[in-house]
């Protein structure tokens, strides 16, 4: 019997994320391989591997055009935690092909990420480290005039996918209410997850902390421009976790940098940020680098599905660990 051809194009993810020895024995124990790394697959190699290629991990572009000089393949398994536009989702829904992201397996690390933001920008952290860092800083209470606790706050989640469902579980000790808002989602599902579903107006302007984790789609893109981002309850906290597209970021900065809320920001529109870019001179935002998600424990986490979903897939049976595509709505999804 002719083994299965597993081919891995997973660029920007190398080696060390998704093809350490372990993986590797794994992967070579289930069928025979053909990888590329440092830069996307050149078409050459694509074209050479379509007619016997049965699982593709990686973000290989893949039209109508490709799919139907690929009659062996069974799965494309997106290594990063989003839907790439380069995937024809309906014509592989079609025909059996399973499509799936790896964003389960970023989302604990980013979910805590986004609490440690959250109390950071509660308890003001980073202002506290920067007046210390002066020599002005307060001792006790004289120092907490603007700090709020995060235990019985109103919280908000603006979204509620792999994120939001990896957040949800860690607010709990904290006893905080939790409002919601995700309009792909039914309220009875949401009122289900024990939270309080409420329009978007209500998600920006009642919460004592709003985490923005809304995916970018081809109907949202800066949704949340000036005037909205105006409504934001004064000197709230701001966690923006999904995507910067999701903003007006220059609007979401400045109001940031006047003090109207507390922000922490760990995404950009544009990565990486220039060395002079104006707003890291912003003294009332927390900023970091697209850190959220990429430590060794989400990389293992995704080579662990990964091999488990390639074994369900070529054993036939559905997949288990990865995000399946729902071909309508990964459609729109512009997330980089």
């Amino acid at each position: 019997m002719t083994e299965p051809l597993i081919f891995l194009d997973p660029f920007p993810r190398n080696e060390m994320m998704v093809y350490d020895a372990e993986t590797t024995a794994a992967l070579t124990s289930m069928g025979r391989v053909v990888a590329h790394f440092g830069s996307r697959a050149p078409d050459d190699l694509v074209e050479r591997i379509l007619p016997e290629v049965e699982v593709i991990v990686g973000q290989t572009a893949m039209p109508k055009e490709r799919l139907d000089r690929a009659p062996k393949l069974r799965a494309i398994l997106n290594v990063k935690a989003n839907w790439e536009t380069n995937i024809d989702y309906a014509e592989a829904h079609a025909r059996g092909i399973a499509v799936l992201s790896a964003a389960p397996c970023m989302a604990p690390a980013v979910a805590e990420f986004c609490l440690g933001q959250a109390i950071a920008l509660a308890r003001g952290l980073h202002r506290a480290d920067a007046l210390f860092r002066s020599g002005r800083e307060a001792y006790g209470i004289g120092g907490n005039g603007s700090a709020f606790s995060l235990y019985g706050a109103e919280v908000a989640l603006l979204g509620y996918g792999n994120l939001g469902r990896a957040l949800l579980p860690l607010l709990r000790p904290f006893g905080c209410r939790v409002l919601v808002h995700d309009p792909w989602l039914s309220p009875g599902f949401l009122k289900s997850e024990g939270m309080e579903p409420v329009d978007l107006e209500t998600a920006l302007s009642r919460p004592q902390v709003l985490f923005l984790l809304a995916g970018v789609t081809s109907e949202n893109e800066a949704f949340l421009d000036r005037a909205r981002l105006m409504t934001i309850s004064r000197d709230a906290a701001v966690v923006l976790a999904s995507r910067a597209e999701i903003v007006d970021f220059a609007a979401f900065l400045d109001l940031a940098g006047e003090g109207r809320f507390r922000a922490a920001v760990d995404v950009f529109p544009d990565e990486p940020v220039a060395p002079d870019d104006s707003a890291r001179q912003l003294p009332n935002v927390l900023f970091s680098s697209h850190l959220a998600g990429g430590i060794r424990a989400s990389y293992a986490r995704i080579r662990e599905a990964m091999l488990d979903d390639i074994r369900q897939i070529l054993d036939g049976l559905p997949p288990l660990r990865m995000q399946r595509a729902e071909p309508r709505l990964a459609a729109k999804m512009r997330s980089r």
